[in-house]
């Protein structure tokens, strides 16, 4: 290859590029694209996610109330679930959980011959604490999020009509059910009034002093006369004893 041959495939490559360049620079002038001042997209959160800040979350309803309308039929169709686990009739072996006849009431952590989780045994303070229906309750909405490392392997119920019912048919697990709870008040107690502030009492115009008329006076009655006193007689001179 002679030096004519190269320097026409330099010359070649050269104006290659030169024209690609061209090209690059007329087409960033032609189709400019200026830079936002701010960059990105701001994100909207939608709604129906966490409540916003300084909203309270709905309060739960006591299960006081709940039980006032539990059914438990309906309650021994829920249990079917727990039933992998539990026994339920009198006299009844443990299973992977402990047996739940007369359940309610009953001191936690002391059915014979289960093993019960550390934590179980530390939340129930050596048996102080019983399966009344607030700890029944809460623990079966959230097991492992009412009692932190409990060997519980139920996820929970969140719906408060099935598991008021669950609570209702153990209830029935006894020969003498634990009496139920009085229902609260659903409605709100009467929001009491401040009292009003007292208006101070509307002066009345001072009334004009009566005007007091001068007494009259009643004319005297005429002095009578003084009467001369009468004369004393004069006793006789003593006459000097001859």
């Amino acid at each position: 290859m002679n030096s004519s041959q190269s320097n026409k495939y330099i010359m070649a490559f050269l104006a290659t590029v030169f024209i690609a360049m061209t090209i690059g620079i007329s087409s960033d002038a032609i189709f400019s694209t200026p830079h936002p001042e701010t960059e990105g997209y701001a994100i909207v959160a939608s709604e129906g996610g966490a409540p916003a800040a300084g909203k309270e979350a709905p309060a739960a309803v006591p299960i006081a109330t709940l039980l006032a309308s539990a059914d438990p039929a309906r309650g021994a169709t829920v249990f079917k679930r727990c039933a992998a686990c539990h026994t339920g009739e009198k006299g009844g072996a443990n299973k992977v959980g402990p047996h739940l006849w007369d359940v309610v009431n009953r001191p936690m952590a002391t059915v014979e011959g289960f093993s019960y989780s550390a934590a179980m045994k530390e939340f129930s303070q050596g048996g102080k604490e019983v399966w009344d229906y607030e700890h029944l309750n809460k623990f079966l909405t959230s097991p492992k999020g009412y009692i932190k490392g409990t060997a519980m392997g139920f996820a929970g119920d969140k719906k408060d009509n099935e598991r008021a019912d669950l609570i209702a048919y153990l209830r029935s697990l006894s020969d003498n059910p634990a009496p139920l709870p009085s229902p609260e008040s659903a409605a709100p107690a009467e929001e009491t009034k401040p009292a009003e502030e007292a208006k101070p009492a509307e002066e009345k115009p001072a009334e004009a002093p009566a005007t007091q008329e001068p007494a009259k006076e009643t004319p005297s009655a005429p002095e009578a006369p003084a009467s001369p006193a009468p004369a004393t007689p004069e006793a006789p001179a003593t006459q000097p004893a001859n």
